[in-house]
Protein backbone atom coordinates (compact mmCIF):
# COMPACT_ATOMS: atom_id res chain seq x y z
CA UNK A 1 0.00 0.00 0.00
CA UNK A 2 2.66 2.42 0.80
CA UNK A 3 4.68 1.25 -1.95
CA UNK A 4 1.90 2.23 -4.62
CA UNK A 5 1.56 5.54 -3.18
CA UNK A 6 5.28 6.24 -3.40
CA UNK A 7 4.90 5.21 -7.35
CA UNK A 8 2.15 7.59 -7.92
CA UNK A 9 3.76 10.49 -6.05
CA UNK A 10 7.51 10.09 -8.36
CA UNK A 11 5.35 9.69 -11.51
CA UNK A 12 3.59 13.13 -11.61
CA UNK A 13 6.95 14.90 -11.79
CA UNK A 14 7.27 17.93 -12.34
CA UNK A 15 8.99 18.45 -16.16
CA UNK A 16 11.73 21.14 -16.80
CA UNK A 17 11.13 23.48 -19.29
CA UNK A 18 13.93 24.02 -21.91
CA UNK A 19 15.70 27.67 -21.24
CA UNK A 20 16.36 29.46 -24.46
CA UNK A 21 20.13 29.95 -24.78
CA UNK A 22 21.14 32.88 -27.12
CA UNK A 23 24.28 32.84 -28.71
CA UNK A 24 26.13 36.27 -28.48
CA UNK A 25 28.38 36.82 -32.02
CA UNK A 26 31.67 38.61 -31.31
CA UNK A 27 33.93 40.20 -34.23
CA UNK A 28 37.61 41.06 -34.07
CA UNK A 29 38.66 44.71 -34.25
CA UNK A 30 41.42 43.84 -36.52
CA UNK A 31 40.46 41.21 -38.77
CA UNK A 32 37.00 41.14 -38.22
CA UNK A 33 36.43 37.37 -38.19
CA UNK A 34 33.19 36.65 -36.21
CA UNK A 35 33.48 34.21 -33.06
CA UNK A 36 31.28 33.20 -31.17
CA UNK A 37 30.08 33.17 -27.65
CA UNK A 38 30.68 29.37 -27.10
CA UNK A 39 34.20 29.15 -28.93
CA UNK A 40 35.63 31.58 -27.00
CA UNK A 41 34.59 30.33 -23.79
CA UNK A 42 36.06 26.60 -24.76
CA UNK A 43 39.78 28.98 -25.29
CA UNK A 44 42.01 29.06 -22.23
CA UNK A 45 42.25 33.15 -23.58
CA UNK A 46 40.58 35.30 -25.24
CA UNK A 47 42.11 35.75 -28.21
CA UNK A 48 41.34 35.80 -32.54
CA UNK A 49 43.16 33.74 -34.18
CA UNK A 50 45.03 36.83 -35.82
CA UNK A 51 46.15 37.42 -32.09
CA UNK A 52 43.89 40.37 -31.38
CA UNK A 53 42.34 40.58 -27.94
CA UNK A 54 39.99 43.19 -28.48
CA UNK A 55 36.69 41.93 -29.47
CA UNK A 56 32.99 44.34 -30.41
CA UNK A 57 29.22 42.72 -29.72
CA UNK A 58 27.92 42.58 -33.40
CA UNK A 59 24.35 43.72 -33.31
CA UNK A 60 21.10 42.03 -34.70
CA UNK A 61 20.15 43.00 -38.29
CA UNK A 62 16.88 43.42 -36.70
CA UNK A 63 16.27 47.76 -36.21
CA UNK A 64 13.54 48.49 -33.49
CA UNK A 65 10.72 51.03 -34.23
CA UNK A 66 9.37 53.36 -31.56
CA UNK A 67 6.50 55.28 -32.08
CA UNK A 68 6.60 59.02 -30.87
CA UNK A 69 4.35 59.88 -28.29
Amino acid sequence: MVEENLDSIEDTSVEETPVETFDVIYSCLRCATNVSNTELSRLPEIKCICGFRVFTKVRPPVVKTVKAV
